[in-house]
């Protein structure tokens, strides 16, 4: 592929006049594999929400796979941060699935008539997740873990060219971050990944290049998270009890950011 996945050019956003991104450039290549990080508030979301096209710049332009942003939401799997759903809600891990495969055209009756197809097909790819077991199982029964593994199974029933996750460890124990993160290395070899993550110390192992944002975007093209980096995006105030690049540098949890 000749072109960019994703180019950003000199894009700003705003929300009722507060500046969430100011001037923004970014181009994502093929198989990248990204970690978006920065303070909460920082633009993180309303970035990924402008690449999906829910949102579009007040300045500069968004071109996916050559094509404006929200005409080109085919090419993107997206993995949100939370599914809420209620514990007796009876839709299945293959079910939610088959849901990534559908057409914003497609009508009840074709949904029925390839009941058979989709399956076989959802079956191949919760396989490749390691979630094939589950298959017959409520959504809603499996762990934070297991259902993050159904979302990005979801996400690539449409098989796209780019998968967008934002926050994809929020629900899932320590234990399974590291698999978490070894799976999305896998997916990497064929498809190219941004995450929005938190995770500092275990996503800096995977991933291949870094995004820190915080109103403004700086674009690091390794994998090294630098104090530079973080003291650009988690700056130190006089409120600061403790310094948060300290708290990382010591190797404390990375939530410990998420107040700051």
């Amino acid at each position: 592929m000749d072109f960019p996945i994703v180019e950003i050019k000199d894009v700003s956003f705003r929300y009722n006049g507060q500046t969430a991104l100011q001037n923004v450039n970014l181009t994502v290549k093929p198989n990248d594999f990204i970690a978006m990080i920065g303070p909460n508030g920082g633009g993180k979301t309303t970035l990924l929400k402008l690449i999906l096209g829910l949102l579009k710049p007040e300045i500069g332009s968004i071109r996916v796979m050559g094509q404006p942003a929200n005409k080109a939401s085919h090419h993107i799997g997206y993995v949100p941060q939370d599914i809420h759903l209620k514990r007796n809600f009876p839709i299945t891990v293959t079910d939610i699935v088959r849901m990534g495969m559908l057409k914003p055209q497609i009508k009840r009756t074709r949904w029925r008539s390839n009941i058979t197809k989709e399956r076989c097909q959802a079956l191949e790819i919760l396989e490749q997740l390691e979630m094939d077991a589950y298959a017959d199982s409520k959504i809603s029964a499996l762990s934070g873990g297991q259902r993050q593994r159904v979302l990005i199974a979801r996400a690539l029933a449409a098989q796209p060219q780019l998968l967008l996750l934002d926050e994809p460890t929020a629900s899932i124990d320590a234990k399974g971050q590291a698999d978490f993160f070894r799976l999305l290395k896998e997916l990497n070899k064929s498809i190219t990944i941004l995450a929005v993550s938190h995770d500092l110390l275990v996503i800096s192992t995977y991933v291949k290049s870094v995004a820190c944002v915080n109103k403004g975007l700086h674009y690091h093209d390794q994998a090294e998270i630098t104090g530079e980096m973080l003291e650009t995006m988690y700056p130190c105030t006089e409120d600061d009890e403790v310094c948060p690049v300290e708290l990382i540098a010591h190797g404390l949890p990375h939530r410990v950011l998420q107040d700051h």
